[in-house]
C-alpha cells in the first residue's frame, strides 16, 4: 500500500486454499462497502462492475463512486499495462493459487489513523456460496525487492477469510 494525495494504492490478493474446489468461469466476485465515502480511481488487474454516481467531480472523473463496489477480474489477454501479476483469468482460480489487482483508492485518508478498514466482504462464484469474517487489521505485508536484496513493508494490510459455505 502507497499514500496518494486524497487516499491510497493497495493490492487485493484472493487466494484459493481449497484443496479440490475451482472457481469456474464466468469467474469469483468481489464486494465490499466503504466505511466512508471513497472512490475508485484506477484498477489494474480487474474492473468495477458499475461506475455510480460521480457527478460531484469534475476534470478527473473516477472508475467508480459505488458505497458498495463489486470487482471482477479481467479477461485473458488483457493488454499488459492494465495486468499486474496474478490477475486475468477471467476470475477462474484452481485451487492453490491466488487472482491479484491493484486499486487506486481517493477521499480515503491518508495516514493510518484517519483511513478506515472497508466492511462487509462478499465473495462470490458461480454455484458457490462463501462467507466473510471481519475485516482484520494485521502484521504489515513485507514484500522482496526483484534483485532480492531489499525487503519492503506494506503501510498497512487488512485481512479477511472467506470459506465456502454451500454448493448453490
Amino acid at each position: 500500500m502507497n499514500w496518494t494525495p486524497d487516499g491510497y494504492i493497495a493490492v487485493v490478493t484472493a487466494y484459493n486454499n481449497q484443496k479440490q474446489r475451482s472457481i469456474p468461469s464466468p469467474g469469483w466476485k468481489m464486494s465490499w462497502r466503504w466505511a466512508k465515502k471513497e472512490v475508485i480511481w484506477s484498477m489494474a488487474g480487474a474492473q468495477t462492475t458499475e461506475q455510480g454516481d460521480c457527478s460531484m467531480f469534475k476534470g478527473n472523473i473516477p472508475k467508480s463512486c459505488v458505497r458498495k463496489p463489486t470487482v471482477i477480474d479481467l479477461l485473458p489477454g488483457t493488454p499488459y499495462n492494465q495486468q499486474i501479476s496474478n490477475c486475468c483469468k477471467g476470475g477462474v482460480l484452481k485451487p492453490g493459487l491466488a487472482s491479484s489487482f491493484q486499486i487506486s483508492v481517493g477521499a480515503a485518508g491518508t495516514s493510518n489513523s484517519t483511513v478506515r478498514m472497508a466492511v462487509n466482504f462478499m465473495f462470490t462464484a458461480p454455484k458457490q456460496q462463501y462467507i466473510c469474517g471481519p475485516t482484520k487489521n494485521v502484521m504489515r505485508t513485507k514484500f522482496i525487492t526483484s534483485d532480492s536484496k531489499r525487503t519492503t513493508s506494506a503501510l498497512m494490510t487488512w485481512n479477511i477469510a472467506c470459506v465456502f459455505h454451500k454448493a448453490t
